[in-house]
């Protein structure tokens, strides 16, 4: 490797230069390989093994999977990705040859030795790209950073980047990490104006939509149906707390996503305030981004009216880099943080997390060396971190104030309703796609865990690093500027920090299943364990080995003691947190004239964070422990909470304990907390109703109005003072010509080497292009260790969820680009993910989605099933069956097969599949033959 010369070269002519490397194109066990001088080799993995070493480091695309792939130690390697995410940063390629060929607009060869042969063309495309842009802002540190990165970690793309950019003398700095320098700067706005209230009338929803979709465009009639019922949801609202509510079910195809952006962009431009669109999964929140090129084609105006918002723990944070940054030399980290330094300048929002991230970059260098990069244990400092100005979720925030759409998430949404509106005020339009989780999504937003985990976590966020390697300050570090001296401000901070002891310390884990409580660990401790004890006293033995829970009642007398004992402890702590509280809010006021403008931020910011990390799950925490001093509930009262104790385990080990609490009914404080405020509210979802809930003699009556009743119920219409505005648009495609349904009847769920059988046995028959769905990790990894080898000697790729290192999002963008591909899930991978054509032709299910046996399901199947509770099991898992059939079929020309491994899989269950599908019981011999007969055809 040339070493630098002292002084900086000035521009030259750039020159493409590519290592003097051979290409590899890994397959399972075997490869092909390219030489520079045009020999091709492919064969077993142990040859290919031999052959590298006697080479230089090979090009490859994602050189721990080949390595993987074929059974070898890593080996040093010029991995293309690496080159791709610094001349391309924050542009999408699935981490694949055929990937990255189709992200630089090339057709993938079919052949891997043609696929080896267009490695470096590839890397040439990269390359070419790098130098004409070498003068573009982009570019003015890239080659500082290349030169840093030969020195530091003698990066073998390193001299063909500089090469490109024409100064192949750079001299190295490691300046260009420190991307805080370059960031704009976000600026305060004044407070937007209340809005206009024009109405958005079904005429001008579907002119708005034909102008999206523009002249020559596929004319779908449902789709423009939709949008003016869509339209409904826009409309002046005439009473405080009764919004305009439209639940809107929309068959598989029928295009809600730009149905329903029609009616909400338009209202939002008419009137000066933007609507929200939220989903459940990240897959969705990315594709409705995607969708809304169609609305705003060119990017600037893009990135200014449309706005992704996600909690803070998605985003980069700038402190954290900048620490990662100051320690890289100590921790090897250099190259991935200049990959990641060069996508922060790129990046539209600093999203980690299913955004223009390249989720691949955490398997390239360990999840290690990307998650700390986020703020995930909400340490934020707010305004006295120095690149406040800089930061991506403040810039996020105050665009989204003056958006035109702005798409979040279930969770998100509802945290900030819980909150008053938290920082983002409380938007009057709300568009809640994937509207089959609100119930879910409800249940997760509004619960209260008083675990090992949670107050371990505010210990944390009082007391800071107790020991190891952390930068948590600890709440005197944050507030030391606000508190400075003040005896009134140091006194019940010094208060709440010695009560926090009582909350579990470092290894409290290690010490929960000690059999003699000890008092001096502090009362959380002790509780803690006396809730173990009880759920293992009432545990049944099949349940050895994974978590479990119980009732609270009776409850044990050693764990009323430690209720008692800790209720006081946290009353001591809450105490003194609430008067710091009330005194620093007391300076907004007390003060106003003396403030800086700095000051009050700080100030605000405190209060904001002691009344939401620490005021907040006190007080719940103290209403759950009274409940155990109240006498129980009397047998067949509805309770307004469900409340249980539970005890952790992953893999056999013991991990958490403690008390949960949820709403029996979460869409009560949905409805009252996010939607009653809310102007006009769209709730859609291809499966809001139960479908073959009833008979055919009920269903010609009965059934619609049930099913809509149903509806109500799951998303909180029920609970609102008017009536929701209901619509339904039937799917345009032809279910019964281009899909088959089977239900195979010979193989034994409970049997993992026949089901791992079925698995390989009908992959096979497709040729790839299958998902796998599971309703246990456990099972699902357990067919992925038995099935991959078989697959791979065939050509088929698995790839798994809970497995591959990559996020689910890589995880559908490799699925979605490689053909002959398969690919294992679980529930993130039944639901919002879009893989049209080939690439999804089979599904296989493993068993019926049956909602877990829980105390929690308990409750809600007795108190919520108006007297049905079977059929409250069936409504779910029906729903669940119906959501993964709506994978397969994307376009009017997919056609796909449908499998189902359970034999005790009731029909009923199977009638809420769409309209025209038959299922059909077969063995497996005949399901396989099935399925390669069908897909085979034209």
């Amino acid at each position: 490797m040339t070493t630098p010369r002292p002084a900086a070269a000035a521009f030259a002519q750039p020159r493409l230069l590519l290592p003097d490397s051979p290409a590899l194109v890994a397959g399972f066990g075997r490869g092909t390989l390219l030489t520079p001088d045009g020999e091709l080799f492919s064969g077993p993995a142990i040859e290919i093994g031999r052959r590298l070493r006697d080479m230089p480091p090979p090009m490859v695309v994602h050189a721990p999977a080949a390595a993987r792939r074929l059974g070898l130690n890593p080996f040093p390697a010029c991995d293309l990705l690496e080159l791709f995410a610094f001349c391309q940063p924050a542009r999408p390629a699935a981490p694949t040859p055929r990937g990255l060929a189709l992200a630089l607009d090339r057709e993938p060869p079919e052949e891997e030795e043609a696929l080896a042969a267009l490695l470096p063309e590839l890397a040439t495309d990269l390359l070419r790209h790098l130098a004409a842009g070498r003068h573009s802002p982009m570019n003015r540190d890239a080659a500082a950073l290349a030169a840093k990165l030969r020195q530091e970690t003698g990066w073998p793309w390193a001299d063909s980047v500089l090469a490109a950019l024409g100064q192949a003398q750079a001299r190295p700095s490691p300046d260009p990490l420190k991307v805080w320098r370059r960031l704009p700067d976000w600026e305060e706005a004044a407070p937007p104006p209340p809005p206009s209230q024009h109405p958005v009338s079904a005429t001008e929803a579907r002119q708005r939509l034909a102008e999206i979709l523009g002249e020559g465009s596929e004319q779908r009639p449902q789709q423009a149906d939709y949008a003016s019922a869509a339209a409904s949801a826009f409309q002046a609202r005439d009473v405080p707390g009764a919004p305009h509510l439209v639940l809107a079910e929309a068959g598989t195809g029928t295009g809600k996503t730009l149905g329903y952006v029609a009616p909400a962009s338009l209202w939002a431009e008419r009137n000066g305030a933007p609507v929200w669109i939220s989903t459940f999964t990240r897959n969705l929140q990315r594709q409705i981004d995607q969708e809304t090129a169609r609305l705003y084609p060119d990017p600037t105006e893009r990135r200014r009216r449309i706005v992704v918002r996600k909690g803070r723990e998605n985003y980069l944070c700038l402190l954290n880099m900048e620490e990662a940054v100051g320690a890289a030399g100590m921790a090897g980290q250099w190259l991935p943080l200049g990959l990641i330094s060069r996508w922060a300048l790129a990046t539209r929002d600093g999203d980690l997390q299913g955004g223009d991230f390249p989720g691949w970059l955490s398997e390239l260098f360990g999840p290690h060396n990307v998650w700390p990069l986020a703020d995930r244990r909400g340490e934020c400092i707010h305004s006295a971190c120095g690149h406040y100005k800089q930061c991506f979720v403040e810039h996020s925030i105050r665009r989204a104030k003056g958006a035109t759409l702005v798409v979040a998430n279930h969770a998100l949404v509802m945290v900030q309703a819980a909150l008053g509106g938290g920082e983002d005020g409380r938007p009057q339009r709300l568009v809640f796609d994937e509207g089959h989780h609100l119930f879910d999504a409800a249940d997760a937003a509004f619960s209260a865990d008083l675990s090992g985990g949670e107050a371990a976590e505010l210990r944390r966020w009082l007391l800071g690093a107790e020991g190891g390697r952390s930068r948590a300050r600890g709440l005197s570090r944050r507030l030391e500027e606000l508190i400075g001296d003040r005896p009134d401000l140091l006194l019940p901070l010094e208060e709440a920090l010695q009560a926090a002891r009582a909350l579990p310390g470092p290894g409290w884990p290690n010490r929960l299943a000690e059999e003699e409580a000890d008092s001096a660990r502090g009362a959380t401790e002790v509780f803690l364990q006396s809730i173990r004890r009880q759920v293992l006293a009432r545990a049944r033995d099949e349940e050895a080995g994974y978590g479990i829970e119980c009732d609270l009642h009776p409850l044990a007398e050693p764990v009323a003691a430690a209720a008692a004992d800790l209720a006081d402890s946290l009353t001591r702590l809450r105490t003194p947190l609430q008067t710091l509280h009330d005194r620093l809010a007391a300076r907004l006021e007390d003060e106003a004239e003396e403030l800086e403008l700095g000051d009050r931020i700080r100030i605000e910011a405190a209060c904001r964070g002691l009344e939401r990390r620490a005021l907040m799950p006190l007080t719940a925490w103290g209403a759950m422990l009274g409940t155990l001093s109240a006498p129980p509930r009397a047998p067949g009262i509805r309770p307004d909470y469900v409340d249980w104790f539970a005890l952790d385990r992953r893999e056999g080990r013991e991990v958490d304990c403690g008390m949960h609490r949820h709403h029996l009914d979460p869409t009560q404080p949905f409805a009252m907390a996010v939607a009653a405020p809310a102007h006009g509210v769209l709730i859609t979802s291809a499966t809001l109703r139960d479908h073959g809930s009833l008979s055919e003699a009920e269903a010609a009556e009965e059934a619609p109005e049930a099913a809509w009743r149903a509806a109500e119920a799951r998303t909180g219409a029920a609970h609102l003072p008017s009536p929701a505005i209901r619509a339904a648009v039937a799917s345009p495609f032809d279910y019964a010509s281009r899909t088959r349904a089977i239900v195979v009847e010979d193989v034994n769920k409970a049997d993992p080497g026949q089901v791992a059988s079925a698995y390989r046995a009908l992959f096979g028959a497709s040729g790839g292009g299958a998902l796998g769905l599971f309703t246990a990790v456990r099972r699902l990894r357990d067919v992925q260790s038995r099935i991959a080898q078989p697959l791979a000697e065939r050509g088929i790729p698995l790839y798994a969820q809970h497995v591959d290192a990559m996020d689910n999002a890589t995880l559908v963008d490799v699925f979605r680009a490689e053909e002959a591909a398969c690919l294992l899930g679980t529930d993130a991978m039944r639901d919002g993910v879009d893989v049209p054509g080939r690439s999804l032709r089979l599904l296989v299910f493993d068993r019926v989605p049956w909602p877990r046996p829980s105390i929690l399901h308990r409750e809600r199947r007795t108190h919520l099933s108006e007297g049905q509770p079977k059929s409250y099991d069936d409504a779910i898992a029906r729903h669940r069956l119906r959501q993964a059939f709506g994978r397969l079929i994307r376009r009017h020309d997919d056609k796909g097969v449908f499998v189902l491994l359970d034999r005790s899989c009731p029909s009923r269950l199977l009638a809420g599949l769409p309209t025209g599908v038959v299922v059909r019981r077969m063995g497996l011999r005949d399901a396989v033959a099935e399925t390669r007969d069908f897909l085979a055809e034209s």
